[in-house]
């Protein structure tokens, strides 16, 4: 991901609902939500939610799929993979020792093998 790909990400996750509508998706990934149930799980009107969404989908966070009358939104997991890769590329100067926090994070979900 290049700098500017990263800056409409950052932008379109920088308002509260837009933010809980990509939280609420990344919980849900892969399963594709509908967008009237995202709305009734928010509490946010459809109409409003619709921009959220599209400005989602435009910053390539979210992906939408049509289901007959139905849009069923997705994380675009490659594209969240790619933005955490752009963060995290020269994190701690290569000193892996100094990122425990983050690779904890990471692997407290990790199922055991």
């Amino acid at each position: 991901m290049d700098q500017p790909a990263a800056i409409d990400a950052f932008a379109a996750l920088a308002h509260p609902t837009r933010l809980e509508v990509f939280r609420l998706l990344i919980q849900q990934a892969p399963v594709a939500v509908p967008s009237l149930t995202i709305a009734d799980r928010l509490g946010a009107k459809p109409s409003t939610l619709s921009g959220h969404l599209s400005t989602l989908k435009r910053a390539g966070l979210v992906e939408a799929t049509r289901h007959q009358r139905e849009i069923r939104y997705t994380a675009d997991l490659s594209s969240i993979n790619a933005l955490i890769s752009f963060l995290l590329s020269e994190c701690c100067g290569g000193k892996v020792n100094h990122c425990n926090d983050i690779l904890t994070l990471l692997e407290a979900d990790t199922p055991a093998q």
